[in-house]
Order: structure tokens, then sequence, then C-alpha cells
């Protein structure tokens, strides 16, 4: 190679691109050149660097003589940095320093990256200083590297930059941005970044106006920044602005606009358009994945959710742990256990158990499909535990009865020096509430507000609520709640008024229930409840005047189901339905069961059947109930010893309660039940919940089979007055026929007129 050559590659050393041209161009200098003069050592120093070839680079700086040029202390600093060996860098920075080597706008950018990832904000400060001090402060790469290295590290840290006066990070970018003569698209993206990401979505939406008069336009990078600003505001019609300009300029193949475009439609709750986008992308990345199936499962959507993650594994994107923290909450709420047994499979063949949100995620899973067990194993195995694990796994005990379980973990948790938050003494509100320990509860409640200074919310006034009613603290929950620092909703009010019906105080009933309607019209519970208490008391006329109103307003009590999951599937009951194929063993098994529940002392409460039918015609609608179904299936179904675990979505009733108790001893199986508000463990006869949470307010389901089927006859579209809803309670016959005629009659007038 001539040395023409050699001089043409040192002016031009773009045109070597690959490990081997650079070593064939070192061995030629050394060939031409015995001894290379410093300034060739240092270019070739630099061409080490710029192919990331870190032992290569390490190896000729140390064989420099010493004190080694700027250009090779720039092009060890940038190759420590693009290893992320950060330290090493700094290092690197501060001993070049130290030998009176003043950097230059080409080392600036790579000593601020390394200061934004270690998160040293002292440092980066007084990088910024030397910036200034070096006249580089105008330079348009250096000052992208201080906007981006206070974004992202003063998130974290108060500062000091140019006054006084502590300022915000996104103050620092700001000022940094004011004063830069140029700006590119990096500069208004950095600024507009921050800004969204701290919350000032009215200066970031600004920003991008003023970029666009700057005669700069948005790139990908500045769309995902802001349309997340659209989510947060629930703004859909601007988002879809931005998506149209998406469109009009060629991002939408874009997959990190895809999916900011996906969450963001997901965060309005336009699930159909986030799927809409999702399938226009031409390849799906794991992001766009993780964002729709992650838009499914906040929104609801479940089984679609499910669905998503298995496509996304046909399509070989190989799920991360995002993936897994966003599917698991399906799990949880489906009660589908053997599926998120499947899945902790998966993270632990991938590796994923030991990231804490994943591990989290797996608690909150097994707490609420019932396995306390497995939530606590987990839990225990987890090395550290932020807020979410803490609070899953208190809920979980909460959930299912364990109160003294929950507090402890509680305790255990403010021993450990981690601050409780709004959910966490919710959860230890909701255990104390499950367990009628009213000292416990007004301990929390206090020191919430008085040694934390969290406010209360709804769930820790309705927590505290309904644990006063349980007590028979009427007066003193109604004072309660009258009292909030906010305005108690239907559903606060509600948990007195089931304690109004518990304890028999009809006009305290009255009272609550005028509240109710006032804020809340549509709370049809309530209207059950109230219609509820004046049957049992015997006030029929007053009754009778809460179905027709319940009647004229439309209302529909929706009817209560059961599922349980045996083989992989799912199989759902609702109270007296016979479609199911295996009907006719369900109904022999629990004939079998009844026998020998009445041999223990079992004596079904027809009590609370009030229809024109037999005796045995009231125990049958009491025994078909949707949970009894389901439990059934469960017991011929399955191997005898195994678990049966059974989720309904209302309160289990009563005599469901005794039942499933005295079955839980029959069949030697324990059975694990969850409503809408807990779980019950039935054990050899006994219930985790020791009897306390099952009460009058429990829901009885019937079907008023005898106006569906009239309704039928005529072809009348007439919703049925209560089709599936709670009966009346009356041991007057008479008075009781009394009342269905009048029922009947009023039922002639709607459809006359």
């Amino acid at each position: 190679m001539s040395c023409s050559m050699l001089k043409t590659l040192f002016r031009n050393p773009s045109t070597i691109k690959t490990q081997s041209q650079a070593k064939q161009l070192h061995a030629q200098i050394l060939k031409t050149t015995p001894s290379p003069s410093p300034p060739d050592l240092s270019f070739l120093l630099s061409l080490y660097s710029n192919l990331n070839l870190l032992r290569h680079s390490l190896t000729l700086f140390n064989s420099l003589p010493f004190p080694p040029t700027p250009i090779a202390w720039k092009s060890l600093i940038r190759c420590y940095a693009s290893h992320c060996l950060f330290h090493h860098s700094l290092s690197c920075f501060i001993t070049m320093k130290a030998n009176n080597v003043s950097p230059d706008r080409h080392v600036f950018p790579s000593v601020l990256k390394c200061s934004a990832s270690i998160g040293d904000l002292r440092f980066g400060e007084a990088v910024h200083a030397n910036v200034v001090r070096s006249g580089v402060d105008v330079d348009l790469y250096t000052c992208n590297a201080l906007m981006n290295m206070y974004a992202k590290v003063e998130r974290f840290h108060a500062h000091q930059v140019f006054d006084e006066s502590p300022h915000s990070s996104q103050s620092s970018v700001k000022k940094v941005f004011d004063t830069m003569p140029r700006r590119d698209v990096v500069s208004w993206n950095t600024v507009i970044a921050g800004e969204a990401q701290n919350g000032m979505y009215e200066e970031a939406l600004a920003r991008v106006r003023e970029m666009g008069s700057a005669g700069l336009k948005p790139d990908g990078f500045t769309l995902s920044s802001v349309l997340p600003v659209f989510a947060e505001y629930v703004d859909v019609v601007k988002g879809k602005e931005i998506h149209a300009y998406v469109v009009r300029h060629g991002f939408d193949a874009d997959v990190f606009i895809g999916s900011s475009l996906i969450d963001m439609y997901a965060n309005c709750t336009r699930m159909e358009d986030s799927l809409k986008v999702f399938d226009l992308l031409r390849q799906g990345d794991s992001i766009s994945w993780n964002s729709i199936i992650g838009g499914c499962v906040q929104n609801g959507m479940f089984d679609q959710g499910l669905v998503l993650f298995r496509r996304m594994l046909r399509a070989k994107t190989k799920p991360t742990d995002v993936s897994f923290s966003s599917i698991i909450p399906a799990c949880a709420h489906l009660t589908t256990l053997h599926l998120g047994q499947q899945l902790h499979g998966y993270i632990i063949r991938g590796g994923f158990e030991d990231n804490i949100y994943v591990a989290s995620s797996l608690v909150d899973m097994y707490a609420k499909c019932g396995n306390i067990k497995m939530a606590r194993w987990i839990f225990d195995k987890m090395e550290h535990h932020d807020m979410v694990s803490w609070t899953a796994m208190t809920m979980g005990y909460a959930l299912h009865g364990h109160a003294h379980d929950a507090i402890s973990l509680f305790e255990q948790m403010k021993g450990e020096s981690v601050k409780p938050n709004y959910v966490a003494f919710m959860a230890v509100l909701t255990a104390c509430s499950h367990a009628g320990l009213v000292d416990e509860a007004w301990k929390y409640y206090n020191s919430m507000t008085k040694e934390y200074g969290i406010a209360p919310g709804i769930e820790h006034y309705a927590a505290v609520a309904d644990l006063l009613g349980r007590a028979g603290r009427l007066d003193q929950a109604y004072s309660f709640i009258s009292n909030m620092h906010i305005e108690p909703t239907g559903s606060v009010w509600s948990t007195l008024l089931a304690a109004c019906r518990v304890h028999k105080n009809i006009e305290l009933a009255a009272k609550v229930a005028e509240k109710i309607f006032a804020v809340d019209p549509g709370n049809i519970g309530a209207y059950v409840l109230l219609f509820n208490i004046y049957s049992a008391a015997k006030k029929w006329r007053e009754a009778a005047k809460m179905r027709i109103l319940m009647r004229d307003k439309g209302m529909k009590k929706k009817p209560a189901c059961s599922w349980i999951e045996v083989k992989n599937k799912v199989h759902a009951f609702v109270a007296g339905d016979e479609s199911h194929p295996y009907y006719d063993e369900i109904t022999k098994a629990l004939e079998v069961l009844l026998e020998q529940m009445e041999r223990e002392g079992y004596a079904p409460n027809t009590n609370e059947v009030l229809q024109d039918v037999e005796e045995e015609q009231k125990k049958y609608l009491l025994c078909h109930h949707s949970e009894r179904l389901a439990i059934a299936f469960g017991i011929i179904s399955t191997p005898a010893g195994t678990t049966i675990r059974v989720t309904k979505n209302l309160r289990v009733c009563v005599d469901c309660h005794t039942a499933t108790k005295l079955i839980s001893k029959i069949v030697g199986r324990e059975i694990i039940v969850r409503d809408n508000s807990r779980f019950h463990h039935f054990k050899g006869g006994e219930c985790s919940c020791g009897d306390y949470w099952p009460n009058p307010t429990a829901t009885i389901e019937y079907i008023h089979r005898s106006y569906g089927e009239w309704c039928q006859l005529h072809n009348l579209n007439v919703v049925p007055a209560v089709e599936t809803s709670t009966v009346i309670i009356s041991n007057d016959y008479e008075e009781s026929q009394r009342l269905l005629r009048l029922e009947l009659a009023f039922m002639a007038v709607t459809i006359l007129y």
C-alpha cells in the first residue's frame, strides 16, 4: 500500500467499514512505518472505536506514548460508552482532565450519555459547567445530550442549574433548549417528550405547534410522544387527527407509532379502533403485541387478550416480562387457574420469575384464583418487594378471610420502612371488614389520615361503613357516612342498607334508601334490598310499591351465574338452567347429596321462596342454584379428593352457604367458592368465613316462570317483572296470594296501556 493511499484513507476514514479492513490498515502502517507517529496511532484508535472494538482499542491506547492525544481520549471514552461501561468511560474522562487535556464537542455527548445512564445528577451538572467553560454550550449535539441527561436523571432528583433555587427536571431541559442558537428535530423531540412524561400536556401540544412554525416536521418520535397526551385527556378526536397525520405522512408502518396509537385508543376505551390499528401493522413486534394485549385486559376484554397472546406465540414473537405482566391479570379476572399455571410454567422456562412485576402479577393471580398458599409461596420467594406485591398479598389474604395474616403482613411492610399507600390501606381495611375487627379498622383508618396524610376514598369509607353496620352500630355508620369529606355514593349507602336488613331497622332503611335513590337512581340492588326489608317485616303494601316502582323503571336484575373450570374448559351454570349436556347426571348427584345432607340435619329454608308452588318445588328451586349445579358438576367430573373451585357473579346465599359446608364434609373435599365479595373455603363442614359473612342480604335466585311463559304464549315483548330476583319472604299464605294477584293485575294494566 502506497503512502498516497494511506493519506487518502486518513482523509476519508469512513471507507474503513470492517474489523478486517481496520486490522489490515494497522498492519500496513506498521510495515510501512516501523515507529508510527502518535497521530497515526490515534487515527487507528478512532477506527477501532468507531467499529466498537473495545479490546483492540484498549491495546492500542495502552501502547501510545504518554500523554495520549485528545483524539485517543475521545475514542476510548466513546468506545467504553458504546459498550455500556459507563463508569469506565467517566473514569477515563476524569483522568483526561487530570492530565490537562481539554475535552471538545466530540467528547461531551458520550460523557453526558454515561451520566444519564448511571443517574448521577451531580456529575452531570459538573459536566454542564465544563461545557459552559469550554465554550461548546452552543454546539447542537452537546446541547441535545445535555437535555437528554437532565430529562432522564432529574425525574428523581432535585437540582440547581442556573440559579440558587431548585427547579423541576423539565425546567432545566427547557432552559437548555431556550439557550440553543440552533435546534434540530432531536432537540424538539427531547423537550416535547419530557413535557409529556411530566404531565405538562398543554405545554407539549403547544411545543409541537411551535415546532411546525419553526419549519420542522414532526417525526415518528414526536408523534409517539404526544399520542399519550390524548390518551390521558381521553380526547379521541384530537387523537384521530394525529392518526390522520400519521397516515398522510406515511408513518403508519412504524411499529412505535402503531403501538402509541393502540395505547391511545385503548386508554380512550376504543378497543375496536385499537384492534384495527394493530391488524394494519405489517409486522408487529413485542411492543405492539404487548400494547394490544394490555389494552384488551385493561378494557375488560380478557378472553380477547388471551386469544391475542396465543396469536403472538404462533407468530413466533417471544413474550417479554411486559407480556406476562399484561396477560396474567386476565387469568386472575377469569379465575382460570389452569391457564394461569401454564403461564407460570412458561415464565419459569423463560427466566422471568425473578422479575418483580411478573412475580407481583402471579401473586395477584393465584390469590384471585383461590390458591392463597401458592400466592404466599411466590411472595416469599421474591428477593425484593415493591408496593404492588405487598398490597397484592395483603388483599389476597383479605379476600380469603385471613384477616390476621393480612394485618401481620401489613405491619411487616411498615416494619421494613415501606410507606403504605392508598391501596394498601384499602386492603387492610377490607381484611378488617371481612372479619368484623372494628377496633383494628378504626386504628388503621385514623392512622391513614393522621400519620400518613392519605385522604380516604370511597373504598375506605365503604369498608368502614360495612364493618360498623355488620357490628350493629347503625347510627354510628349513618353518622360516619353523612360526615364523609366527599359525597357518598350509592354503593357506600348500600352497605348500610344491607346492615339495616340484617338488624331489621326498617325506619333507618327507608331513610338510607332515599339517600341512595337521590345519588344513584339506577341502583337496582337498593330497590331489591328495600323490597326484601319490607317483605320480611310483612309490610306488603310498601313491598308491592317497591316492586311496581322497579317494574315501572324497567329494572331487571342480572341473573346469578356460576362457573367452574374442568379439564381446561370453563362450564357456566344459571339457576334452573337445564341446557348443560350433563344436566341429568348433575341432578342425580344433587339428589344423592340432598339425601345425605338431610341425614346430617339439613333442612332447606323454603320460607325464603314465595311462589304458588308445592313445598317440593320450593326445595327444587333452592337446591338448583347456580353454585350448587357447578359444585355437583365438579364432583362428578374430577377425581376424588380434587379441590373444587367455583366462581359466582353474586354473593352466595345463606342456604347455599349452609349446604356447601355439608357437601364439603360429605364428599371429603375442599370447595372454594369465590363470590362477588370474597372467597369461601369450605372444608370438613366448616367455612373460612366463620359464618360471619353470609346474612339475609344474600340473593335468593328464583325464576318467575309463570309470567315469562304467559308473555311468550301471547307473543308479548314485555320484560318480566323480576325474571331473576329476590322474592317476597312470608309465612302468610293468604297474604302472599293477595300480593301475587296484585302483581298480576298490575302486569295486565301495564300490558293494556
